[in-house]
Formats: C-alpha cells, sequence, structure tokens
C-alpha cells in the first residue's frame, strides 16, 4: 500500500488528496460517472489515508493488491455502474477471490477463497473497487476487535476505546476516513455496534434482502438469531446509494434465494409525516445518561419537525436475551464454538461464552442453581448454554416466530411506521466487550425478530453526562452492572448514536427514518 500510494505522489504531485477524502459519497460517485474525478486520483486518495489509519488503529488486515487491476480496468468500462470507481473496504469475513477468510483464526491462514463471495461480485459489477479487507474478532462472537493474528484494533477518535465489533475494522477504517463505504455483518449488532462507537451510520438489513454466500459465519448453520450483511458510510444517503446499487439484477440473478425486491424510490423519498414508536431503556441493560439523553432530544427533534411520537414498552428483553439469542446461538450447548478456538484461545475476546460452552451439562446445571439468587443473569445464561434435543430447538424457532407475531401485532395496534430506539454507548474501553456480553441486548433483540435496524450518531457525550454516570446503578445491580459503568467513563467528547428501526423487507423506510434523524440532529449540533 504504502508502495502504490508513495508511487502515485510522484507522478501526480498536484493532485489535491484532502478535498479528494472530503467529498461524501454521492458527490464522488456523480463526479467519478461525469469524468470530471479521475477514479485513479480517487483510488490512491483512499489508499494512503487508509494506510494512514491502518498505522493508527491496526484496522486492515490485507491490501487487496489485484485493485490496482481493476482500477485500470474501470477506465475502459463502456457501462458505469452506481458504484464505478468508488474503492470499498471488505470485512475480513466476506470472501474475495485469493484471500483468506480468517475469522481471526490461525488455522484460517493460506486458505484463500475460491470466488468473490456474491455481495463482492455484485460491487465490482457496479462498478466499485473492493480494496482492502478489515479486522475483526476471533470467532465474530464478539463486539471488540482483536485475535491472534492481527491483534486489537483501536478506536480511531479514542484509541484507549474499542472500535466496537465484529465489522470493527471497517468502524476504525471509516470513522477515520480512510474508507468512504464498508461492507460487513451483523448477528447482534456486529454493524451498529462499530458505526455507533466510531460516529458513523450502518444499516443491518432484514436477513435475506443481501445475499450471505460466500459470507462465513460465526455459528454456522443456527437459525434463531438472523444474521444480516450490510454497509457502513459516513452518511445515511451513502447507505441508500449502496443499497441501489447492491438490491439489483446482478444480485438475484447470483443468489436466487434472495427475494427480487429492488430499492424502493418513492418510500426511501417520501416525506409524509411518520409515526414513530419510541423507548428510553429496554430494562435489561440500563442505558447510560448519554444514551438515555439522545433518545429524548432526537425524540423532541421529530417531534418539532412534525412527526407523531408514540411510547412503546417492551417486556420480556430477559427472556428474549437468554431463552432465543444465547440458547438459539448456542442450541448444541456450546460444543461446535468450542471446537473452532481448540489450541488458539485469545484470552478475552469471548469471554465467558467459551468458558461457559466448555462445562459439562452437570456443572451447568449447578452453578445455574447456586448463583440465581445471588447473580440471576449469570444463573439465566448457564441454564441457556445447554445442550437441546432436535424437539426442543424446533419448539425454539416455532416460540421465536411466535414472539416476533406479538412485536408485530403490538407494533401495528399503535399503527407506527418505525420505531426509535437506544443505542449502546459510547464506545467501551478496550477489553470490557469481552466482559459484558450482556449489554448486546438493545441490538440483538431486533436479530432475533429480523426487523431492519440502522444507527445514525446525534450527540456526544458531554461532562454532564459524565457526572450522571456516578448515579449509575443497573437493574440487576451485579457485577456486570458494576461493570458496564466502568466501561462507560472516560466517554466525555465521544459520539452517542440512536437506533432507527423498520418491520422487515422495509429497509428503504429505516433510511428514510434515518435520513430524518441525521438532518434533523446535523441542523440542530450546527446552531450549538
Amino acid at each position: 500500500m504504502e508502495a502504490a500510494a508513495q508511487r502515485f505522489r510522484e507522478q501526480h504531485p498536484s493532485v489535491n488528496t484532502v478535498s479528494i477524502l472530503s467529498l461524501p459519497l454521492p458527490e464522488l460517485s456523480r463526479k467519478l460517472r461525469a469524468g470530471s474525478l479521475p477514479p485513479d486520483h480517487v483510488f490512491y486518495a483512499y489508499v494512503g489515508k487508509a494506510l494512514q489509519i491502518a498505522t493508527e488503529t491496526n484496522c486492515i488486515t490485507e491490501f487487496l493488491q489485484e485493485s490496482e487491476t481493476q482500477l485500470h480496468r474501470a477506465k475502459l468500462m463502456e457501462k458505469q455502474g452506481l458504484l464505478y470507481g468508488v474503492p470499498v473496504s471488505i470485512k475480513d469475513s466476506i470472501d474475495c477471490q485469493g484471500h483468506d477468510s480468517t475469522l481471526g483464526f490461525i488455522k484460517n491462514l493460506n486458505k484463500p477463497a475460491a470466488e468473490d463471495s456474491v455481495v463482492v461480485q455484485v460491487l465490482k459489477r457496479q462498478g466499485a473497487i473492493p480494496f482492502v479487507k478489515t479486522n475483526v474478532p476471533q470467532s465474530l462472537i464478539s463486539y471488540d476487535c482483536k485475535n491472534l493474528i492481527f491483534g486489537q484494533t483501536c478506536n480511531p477518535l479514542l484509541y484507549t476505546r474499542t472500535p466496537g465489533g465484529s465489522s470493527g475494522g471497517e468502524g476504525a477504517l471509516l470513522g477515520g476516513g480512510g474508507s468512504i463505504l464498508g461492507i460487513g455483518t451483523d448477528v447482534g449488532g456486529s454493524l451498529r455496534f462499530p458505526a455507533a462507537f466510531c460516529g458513523i451510520c450502518a444499516i443491518k438489513p432484514t436477513g435475506n434482502r443481501l445475499s450471505k454466500r460466500g459470507v462465513m459465519a460465526g455459528v454456522v448453520g443456527q437459525k434463531a438469531v438472523a444474521a444480516a450483511v450490510g454497509p457502513l458510510a459516513k452518511d445515511v444517503e451513502s447507505l441508500a446509494l449502496c443499497l441501489r446499487a447492491l438490491l439489483s439484477e446482478d444480485m438475484f440473478s447470483l443468489d436466487s434465494t434472495v427475494p427480487p425486491l429492488p430499492f424502493n424510490e418513492e418510500v426511501y423519498s417520501s416525506t409524509k409525516p411518520l409515526r414513530i414508536g419510541y423507548y428510553e431503556t429496554d430494562f435489561f441493560t440500563m442505558p447510560s445518561p448519554a444514551m438515555r439523553r439522545a433518545v429524548r432530544e432526537t425524540k423532541q427533534l421529530l417531534e418539532e419537525a412534525g412527526h407523531t411520537l408514540v411510547p412503546f414498552e417492551l417486556t420480556n428483553v430477559d427472556y428474549v436475551i437468554f431463552n432465543y439469542c444465547v440458547r438459539g446461538m448456542f442450541a448444541d450447548g456450546g460444543s461446535s464454538f468450542v471446537r473452532k478456538f481448540k489450541g488458539e484461545l485469545e484470552k478475552g475476546g469471548a469471554g465467558i461464552f467459551f468458558w461457559l460452552a466448555k462445562a459439562p451439562h452437570w456443572l451447568k446445571t449447578l452453578l445455574s442453581w447456586i448463583s440465581k439468587p445471588f447473580v440471576p443473569r449469570f444463573s439465566s445464561i448457564m441454564r441457556s448454554m445447554k445442550e437441546n434435543t432436535v424437539d426442543e430447538v424446533w419448539g425454539l424457532h416455532h416460540e421465536i416466530q411466535d414472539f416476533c407475531h406479538q412485536f408485530i401485532a403490538q407494533w401495528k395496534k399503535l399503527n407506527l411506521d418505525v420505531m426509535l430506539c437506544p443505542m449502546l454507548g459510547p464506545a467501551l474501553g478496550i477489553g470490557y466487550p469481552g466482559k459484558l456480553s450482556v449489554a448486546v441486548s438493545y441490538t440483538m433483540l431486533y436479530n432475533a425478530l429480523d426487523f431492519p435496524a440502522g444507527v445514525v450518531p446525534v450527540t456526544l457525550v458531554t461532562d454532564e453526562d459524565e457526572e450522571q454516570l456516578k448515579d449509575y446503578k443497573g437493574y440487576y445491580q451485579d457485577w456486570w452492572d458494576r461493570t458496564l459503568v466502568k466501561a462507560f467513563r472516560g466517554g466525555v467528547g465521544m459520539p452517542v448514536a440512536v437506533q432507527c428501526v423498520a418491520l422487515p423487507w422495509q429497509e428503504e423506510l429505516c433510511l428514510r427514518f434515518m435520513k430524518e434523524v441525521e438532518t434533523l440532529s446535523l441542523k440542530k449540533n450546527s446552531f450549538l
């Protein structure tokens, strides 16, 4: 990368990379397609910047050297796709032909993918140039970003904080300005954590809206918690442009299991007032003062803009987390998860799940019973990590389906269009996510429901928020609550996001709502 960037600088000393890097994606894309900006100027501007951010945060695992060849081919392309000449970063777990998808495991090194994943194939057909792969936590089942091969990735806004995970390398690279568009995955918040922690935007679509062919999973084959592929970018308009490009004939012909639903422009560009449900807490993970304030302020801005805000009562989130998410993802008692780590455990990343998965069934039962009066959440996790019979797994899937229909019925009874929800923040200190697996409740709910959900940064942590952390107790006042408040501390000036949610297959409505939130927040913050 260094050699490529240096070579370009020597050959084109007058190119103003700063002005190129400051262009938002829609404008950059227009200039590239109009021919007023040469693709090689854009490509090498981002190669240089990505290299700088990688040096600071350790977010890149590999430079895709064939991207330079692809760049020259792009210049000769007759049909220019929507992402013509746009450099795109790709998460480690998404297959790129000739490159490893390691998932942070040494055993997966030197096993290059035979072909591009469908999403990468579509990006290329749309003229995009995948140029780097980015770091992940070992196994992907973590919202930190560390493994034995590439080490720890840091948050570009504050190096002592995690960039989130499992698309953490993407979050760090985009948050630092080293990429303009990234592709990641999400099975419990893995797109939304990095976006929220690094001050950018992301959307987790409905699980099957974008193809997952050629995308490696942390826990293969489980159906209880829906995984999704989605984009990360600096703003909502960029996410919309990416989905327009991906939801093309190419996607549907390359993977016929994906529903042929092109991007609905009418829904995205609609201006009619929305009816928006909202809640400040899920009564499982107590929100930080900044999280609560982010929801309240956004609610007020939306009401002032003419939208209707309706309180939504969340119930039984603890049951959803333990019985659907934990039990669903580790329905085999965690044995397949443990096998992956054989001989190469990165201490701390997978946290409690690894140690519990290894424990024999009798020990889990005993510990669950003993610990219930003192640490009820720990007890519930142990109880949820038992090995299930086929009959029990089928029963679980049926129960999740019922829960989803009940949730939708509650949504429709209130006649909602979309929902405004909290998003965990600010970014936790490095190492804390492994100790705080329970704090995924705000995001993982929408993987269990398989609803599209996006995050938009709306505010920064203030001194007052930090001061109010002194009163933070948590709902259980257990070890996890005491640890979470420590993880939140020291975040003054860090971004805090809100989550925007829509019903299944309504990604365009979700984006339209995100755009509204983004516009109102930017307007408010520019007046401060």
